[in-house]
């Protein structure tokens, strides 16, 4: 009887050279899209709801999906180490790891940039500069370990940044005319969405509010 063909799974499998310690830290590196994606956007649904955050993400699944579209269309092979790297049976034109975090990127600081965030200006600056640096090594990483061409890469880049700073305008110079409508709409309310881009800084913003509230409540049970 034939043993079966078996495929791993490959959103969290990354091979590096044995005994490679820049291999190792950039395999994990290559993975910041995974970390990004179950770790931040989830999380921020579960614990924020903010519609910024949603559309971004929306724009990030968007764009992963143009990207699957002009693999299969395309279809220019990985190079030659994808052997090694069991991935010689997907396309590797555009990265869509580069792709996806330089979307990540460009919206990003188009974001800080209009004020739209949690923090001061000074604290956009530095997480500006953090994504980029994330964004360059991602898409050093791919090449590194073999995944992909320089060629490739620099496709992925570019296509998302042009994505990214496309969805962006589509979100903030017509969709959010439609957050207040989505905010009081039955699904709105059954999940608590809402809209704080109005806010200058989120995270003082509610620290006060949640200290009030809690004077306030204080105040009431004193005076029961």
């Amino acid at each position: 009887m034939a043993t079966p063909l078996l495929k791993a799974v490959t959103l969290t499998h990354v091979r590096y050279r044995k005994g490679d310690q820049l291999g190792h830290f950039l395999a994990w590196v290559s993975l910041v899209p995974v970390f990004i994606s179950l770790g931040g956007f989830v999380s921020h649904f579960i614990f924020r709801r903010e519609l910024q955050g949603m559309f971004f993400a929306l724009g990030l699944l968007i764009s992963q999906v143009v990207n699957e579209v002009i693999k299969k269309s395309v279809q220019q092979a990985r190079p030659e180490t994808c052997a090694l790297l069991e991935m010689c049976d997907s396309h590797g034109w555009p990265s869509s790891h580069s792709q996806y975090m330089f979307f990540f990127a460009i919206y990003f600081t188009l974001l800080t940039s209009r004020g739209i965030g949690f923090w001061n200006s000074k604290n956009n600056s530095f997480l500006n500069f953090l994504t980029w640096s994330l964004a360059l090594l991602t898409m050093y990483s791919r090449v590194y370990l073999g995944y992909h061409t320089v060629a490739q890469v620099f496709a992925g880049a570019s296509l998302g940044i042009f994505l990214g700073a496309s969805w962006f305008w589509v979100v903030n110079s017509s969709l959010f005319r439609y957050f207040p409508a989505i905010e009081e709409s039955a699904f709105g309310r059954q999940f608590f969405i809402k809209d704080t881009s109005h806010i200058r800084n989120v995270l003082k913003f509610e620290y006060y509010n949640a200290r009030n509230a809690r004077k306030n409540t204080s105040s009431d049970l004193k005076s029961d």
